[in-house]
C-alpha cells in the first residue's frame, strides 16, 4: 500500500513540479531596442490622407459599375500631393489603374523590398449613409480623427508609405537596396487586375524580393485580454479561401402533396451537418508561434497555461473554439452565407442551392475541404461544386528567424517601444498572396495603433483613424525603409 501511495504521489508531484519550473523559465522573448527618435511628420499629412478619402475609389462586385475616371483622379491627386516621389521615383501604371513605383537603391544587385497598399475601398452598405457621424467620403478631420471610407482600409497605407518616402527624399536619403511601392486598384474584389498583374510584371523582369509588406495585423490595444501592452500582430501567413455550392434537384410540384423531404430540406440538412461537424481544430503554425511570443506577457495563471502546452493544449484549444475570433485561428471555418430556393409559397421548388464559404487553415487545402464536405454531407442527392469569384490555397508560412522579420520587429519595437511583437495568422485574403513566387519573406502588417472598437469600423460604419496613430504609422514606414533597405 505504501508503494502505491508513493507512486500516486509521484504521479501528481512530479508533473506539478515540472510545470512550476517551466512556468518560472517562461520569460519574455521581446528584443530590447533603442527607441527611434520621434521625427516630426511633415505638416499637412492628415489633410493629404483626408484628400485621398474624398476620392471615392470604390470596387464593386459588378465590373460594369467600375469607375475608371475616379481612379485616374486619384492618381493625379497622388502626383500633386507627393511631388518629390513623383519627380525622383519611376512610376508605372499597371493593369489599367494600379501603380508601381521604383526607388533605385545604391546596390542594384541586392533584392528589393516591396511595400504594398491598395487604393480601392468597399462601397457603403445601402441605407447606412445616415448612420455615419460624418460623410463617409467627406474626408473630415474632427476630434483628432480622420474620418471616412479608407481611413484604415487601406488608403492609410498608401498615403503613409508615400509620406515616409517623401520625408526620406527630402532628407537626402538613398536606400542601399531598391525600394518598390505597389498600390492595387482592385484588392477588395480579388486583385486579379491589380496586384496579380504587378507581380506578373516583376516576375517577367526576373525580380526577387527580399521582403514584402502588405496590410494584415495591426498594433492592437485590448485585443488580447490580460495583456496591458499593445500587441503588434505581424501576419506571417494567411488562410485560404474557397466557396462551395450545395445543390439539390427534385421533381417539384404542389405544396399540398409534399414528399418526405423537399429540395429545401435536403440542402438544409446538408448545411446543418456541415455546421455541426466542422473541420478539426489544432494549435500549430502561426497561431502556436503567436502564443509562444505573447504567452510570457500574460499574468501568472494564463502564463502557466501557455508554458505547459504539453499538458494544457486540449484545454486551450477548447477555450479558443468558444469565440469566433479565436476559433478562426485554430481551424478551417465553415460559414453558410447564401440560400436560394423557391418562387411561390405553395410551389415545391425543383432545386435549392446553398453557398458555404470556407477559410482554410495552413496545413489544410481546397482538396481536404472538399473531401471533408463529401464525407460529412454523405448524400448522393447533393451536387457539390466550387463556386465564388476566386479560390486560394493557404499561403506559405514566412519564417520568423529571418533577417527580414528581424528588421520588421526591430522597427516596430523602436517606434512603438511598449509594443509586444508577435507572428499572426491573417484570417482573410490579401494582395500579398499574389507575390508568393517572388519572396520567402511575406508579411502582413499595417502599423496603425487601433483599439478593439476601431477594428469593427473597417468595412463598417464610421471608419476613422486617429491623427497621432496615423503619424506613428508614417514614422514606422520611414524607419522600416531605413532598416529593411539596409539588411
Amino acid at each position: 500500500m505504501k508503494k502505491l501511495l508513493v507512486v500516486f504521489a509521484a504521479a501528481i508531484v512530479l508533473p506539478a513540479g515540472f510545470s512550476v519550473v517551466l512556468t518560472a523559465r517562461y520569460a519574455s522573448t521581446q528584443p530590447s531596442v533603442t527607441p527611434a527618435p520621434e521625427i516630426a511628420v511633415p505638416a499637412g499629412a492628415a489633410e493629404r490622407l483626408a484628400g485621398a478619402i474624398r476620392i471615392a475609389t470604390i470596387s464593386a462586385e459588378d465590373p460594369g459599375s467600375f469607375d475608371g475616371e475616379t481612379f485616374r483622379a486619384f492618381r493625379d491627386y497622388l502626383e500633386s500631393a507627393f511631388p518629390l516621389v513623383h519627380s525622383r521615383l519611376r512610376r508605372e501604371v499597371v493593369g489599367t489603374h494600379s501603380l508601381l513605383y521604383t526607388w533605385t537603391g545604391a546596390d542594384q544587385s541586392a533584392d528589393p523590398i516591396l511595400l504594398i497598399g491598395h487604393m480601392d475601398v468597399v462601397p457603403i452598405e445601402p441605407d447606412t449613409e445616415n448612420k455615419w457621424a460624418h460623410d463617409p467620403f467627406g474626408g473630415r478631420i474632427i476630434d483628432g480623427f480622420i474620418w471616412g471610407r479608407g481611413a484604415i482600409d487601406n488608403k492609410s497605407a498608401v498615403a503613409a508609405t508615400l509620406e515616409a518616402v517623401e520625408m526620406l527624399l527630402a532628407e537626402g536619403f538613398r536606400p542601399p537596396r531598391t525600394v518598390l511601392l505597389a498600390y492595387g486598384h482592385d484588392e477588395e474584389v480579388g486583385g486579379a487586375s491589380g496586384a496579380r498583374e504587378i507581380a506578373a510584371l516583376l516576375k517577367r523582369r526576373g525580380v526577387r524580393l527580399e521582403m514584402v509588406l502588405d496590410e494584415g495585423g495591426v498594433i492592437g490595444e485590448g485585443v488580447l485580454a490580460g495583456i496591458r501592452e499593445p500587441v503588434a500582430l505581424v501576419g506571417v501567413a494567411e488562410k485560404g479561401f474557397v466557396t462551395i455550392e450545395l445543390t439539390a434537384r427534385t421533381a417539384g410540384g404542389h405544396s399540398s402533396l409534399p414528399p418526405a423531404q423537399s429540395a429545401v430540406g435536403i440542402v438544409s440538412a446538408a448545411v446543418a451537418r456541415l455546421e455541426q461537424n466542422p473541420m478539426p481544430a489544432r494549435l500549430d503554425g502561426p497561431t502556436r508561434q503567436m502564443f509562444d511570443q505573447v504567452g510570457p506577457e500574460f499574468p501568472m495563471l494564463q502564463r502557466a497555461l501557455f508554458a505547459n502546452l504539453w499538458l494544457t493544449r486540449p484545454v486551450l484549444i477548447r477555450r479558443l473554439q468558444q469565440m469566433p475570433t479565436t476559433n478562426a485561428m485554430v481551424r478551417t471555418t465553415t460559414a453558410a452565407t447564401m440560400f436560394q430556393a423557391g418562387t411561390k409559397d405553395n410551389v415545391l421548388p425543383t432545386h435549392a442551392r446553398a453557398v458555404v464559404n470556407f477559410r482554410i487553415l495552413p496545413g489544410d487545402s481546397i482538396r481536404t475541404v472538399t473531401e471533408h464536405i463529401s464525407r460529412v454531407v454523405d448524400d448522393d442527392r447533393i451536387e457539390i461544386t466550387v463556386g465564388g469569384r476566386f479560390s486560394a490555397e493557404p499561403s506559405r508560412v514566412s519564417r520568423i528567424d529571418s533577417d527580414a522579420f528581424w528588421a520588421l520587429q526591430q522597427t516596430i519595437r523602436s517606434t512603438v517601444p511598449d509594443a509586444v511583437v508577435a507572428p499572426y495568422l491573417v484570417v482573410v485574403v490579401t494582395d500579398a498572396r499574389h507575390y508568393a513566387d517572388l519572396s520567402e519573406n511575406i508579411f502582413r502588417f499595417l502599423p496603425l495603433r487601433l483599439r478593439s472598437d476601431d477594428l469593427k469600423r473597417m468595412h463598417g460604419i464610421d471608419e476613422r483613424v486617429g491623427i497621432r496613430d496615423y503619424e506613428m504609422a508614417i514614422r514606422t514606414y520611414r524607419q522600416l525603409v531605413i532598416n529593411a533597405a539596409g539588411i
